[in-house]
Parts: C-alpha cells; structure tokens; sequence
C-alpha cells in the first residue's frame, strides 16, 4: 500500500553548465557582462545581427572573449542546452516566450524586470523541471529591494516584531543628467516607456491610508537627499511591497512609497508634456516621445547620474525608534554609464549565484531576505557600486 501522507520529492536542481546567453545589448548593458566573462566558462552575447553584437563586444572591450550571435528566438532555442543561463535584457513583454524557451531546454533564466503574471504563471513549471527563474535583479527593481530588506531586518532587531509601531518607509530612484539641462532630462531609454509609466496610475500609502495618484505627476513632492533637493513621486503599486519586504504586522505604516526621483524644476520644466498627457491620446503620445527623444537626447558628451535613496523610520509605542537609510549617487564616465553599471553589476551577481549552485529552483526577486540582502550588498560593493549607510537610533 502506498502512503499517501508522504511529501512529494521536489526534483533536483539542474545543475548550471557554465554556459551564459546574455540577450540584447542596450543601454542597459555594461560592465556586468564583462564580470560574467571572468566568471563563466562560455558566455556568447545575442544581438539584433552578428554585426551588431560584434560592435557591442567592442565597445565593452570584450572582443574574443563572448561569441557574437544574431537573435532570434528560435537561434536562441537551438542553442541551449540543459544548465545554461539566459540573461534577457530585452522589453518585458518578451520575457514570457523567452523563459517557456529556457524551461523546454531544461535553461535557467535572469532577468532585471519586474515580474510579470506571464512570467509567474510559468514559474510552477520551472520548480518542477529544478530550474532558477531570476527576476528584479537589476537597480531598480533590484537595488532597491537590497537597501529595504536590509533596513527592515536591522529595524526589526531594534524595535522588535511584535512591538506595536508605526513606520515610514521611502524609496526613491532616478536616472537623471549629472549636468542639468533646462528640461531636467535627458532620455537614455525608451521615450514611450517614460511617458507611459507617468500615464499609469500609482498606489501607495500617505498619512497612514492607502491611495491612488491617477496622475502621478501630479502629487510630486520636494525631497531633500544628503542636502540636495530633488522632486519624487509615486510609481506604480507599491503596497504589495509591504509584505515582500517583511514588515512585521503589529507595524503600521504612516507612509510607504516606492517611486521616481527627479532633479528639482523637472515638475515645472515638463508642464507642457503634462498636457499632452492629460489629453490621452496614443497616437499624439507616441508622436511626442519621438520628439522629445530628438530633442533631449543623451549623447556621447553627457554624463548620466543615478541617485537611489531609501530610508526608513520606526517609533515604537513603547519609545523605541530606529531610523535608517541608503544612498546610492553615481555618475556615469567615458567607460560606462551609471545606469549600465547600476544595472548590469547585480544582475551578473545574480547570474552567478545561479552559476554557483547558491540560488534555488523557483522565483527569486533579487535577495529576498535581510541575511542575503546584506551578502549581496558586501560583494556589489567590492564590485564598484558604491553606496552608503546612515543610521539614526
């Protein structure tokens, strides 16, 4: 007779082969790559054509040392084998076909985006077949979730969890120039995405309720960041971060804010796009993202910055407080620009996690939890991204 209380055996872990396919070579792509060259045993970089991909390679210094390959996905499919790593920097919406592809092949997968439903849905078929499935492991998503699982875990030693206490948790990211230009901006990324990330509604919570900014834009605020003031709003849903970054229940957030950053004057220097945006039409919008990209494009000649800022405040009704929070300011140079650093850097890290057998089977978002978020933070440091830690008891 079988038993049938007994707990079904979770299959093993495919084993990585050392093999990496890094997928698109964007603006997005910089000195990570060149790390998953020193790491992995054979990593080829897949591109719109051969050419391109060689040019790319080039560029980062990296001739002879990855195979150029010309993308599509069913090229990609042929050449998988089980244990490799597929590294998608393509749009989001690719994610879906590309991760199916890995899980046919028996590949694990790594992207820096936030997670998709297509992708989640395909997540039970991965833990089956014991393969990694890497998601938000970039800057932000990415970063970010370092800094706030880092700063929980430490709130929670001093406050304690089942201390009732109320809290205010920030988090703030922007690309933008290191040299202010009169629009506040340049555009190192795609247009539409911008204009249609203001265009999406934004939950978060603000004097201890949760509400909904329909135009983001429109509940910007001043906030000051090491003695500089800058301009932040909301962006997208951030409230289910509150249980992902394990807040404890007895804590009551007065705030919760995931968003963007802005240099200070970008509110009223974009006044005329507002309008354009309020107006809502997709054939105008797409028009106008043409047309700011033309006019405010970054060039060879600009530098770009990014400033991560998050922060977290606890008062216990007991009065135990704790205060934290993380800067990250780096501006890019001739080699590579800060974005390309800040996003490609934790995602080799992550890819080599995978590599090293450390991640599991199933979805990981970044580091998930305080112990390994610290980890991470160690070796991105050792890497080059530099960031700091300010706490206030």
């Amino acid at each position: 007779m079988s038993d049938r209380s007994a707990v079904p055996v979770r299959p093993a872990r495919v084993p990585a082969s050392g093999t990496v396919h890094w997928v698109g070579a964007g603006l997005s792509t910089g000195s990570g790559l060149a790390r998953l060259c020193d790491t992995a045993d054979r990593v080829r970089l897949w591109h719109r054509t051969e050419d391109r991909a060689a040019d790319a390679l080039a560029r980062l210094g990296l001739t002879g040392r990855a195979e150029p390959r010309a993308y599509t996905l069913p090229a990609l499919t042929a050449e998988l084998a089980p244990g490799d790593v597929v590294v998608s920097m393509l749009p989001a919406p690719e994610h879906a076909a590309i991760l199916a592809a890995c899980i046919r092949q028996q590949a694990h997968f790594a992207c820096s985006s936030y997670v998709s439903d297509a992708v989640v849905e395909q997540v039970p078929a991965a833990v089956a077949a014991g393969l990694v499935v890497l998601t938000e492991a970039g800057l932000d998503p990415g970063i970010d979730h370092l800094f706030a699982h880092c700063l929980v875990g430490r709130a929670r030693e001093a406050v304690g969890d089942d201390t009732a206490a109320s809290y205010s948790l920030t988090s703030y990211c922007g690309g933008v120039p290191a040299v202010a230009n009169d629009f506040k901006y340049r555009f190192s990324w795609a247009p539409a995405g911008v204009l249609g990330a203001l265009r999406s509604p934004a939950r978060y919570v603000r004097d201890g309720a949760e509400t909904v900014a329909e135009r983001p834009w429109e509940v910007t605020r001043r906030h000051v960041v090491d003695g500089e003031a800058f301009e932040v709003y909301p962006n997208r849903d951030s409230v289910p971060f509150v249980e992902q970054y394990g807040l404890p229940p007895a804590w009551k957030p007065q705030a919760f804010v995931r968003g963007t950053l802005r240099l200070e004057g970008w509110l009223r220097a974009w006044d005329a796009v507002f309008e354009e945006l309020k107006a809502g039409d997709d054939a105008r919008i797409a028009a106008l993202a043409g047309e700011l990209a033309a006019k405010y494009p970054t060039t060879d000649a600009d530098r770009d910055r990014v400033v991560l800022a998050v922060s977290l405040d606890v008062r216990g009704g007991d009065g135990r407080t704790w205060a934290g929070s993380y800067l990250l300011d780096l501006v890019g140079d001739e080699e590579e620009s800060a974005m390309a650093r800040c996003v490609s850097r934790p995602l080799a890290l992550g890819v080599r996690h995978i590599l090293d057998g450390s991640l599991p089977a199933g979805l990981s978002r970044a580091a998930e939890t305080a112990a390994r978020s610290e980890e991470w933070l160690r070796e991105l440091a050792l890497e080059g991204v530099e960031f700091a830690l300010r706490v206030d008891r």
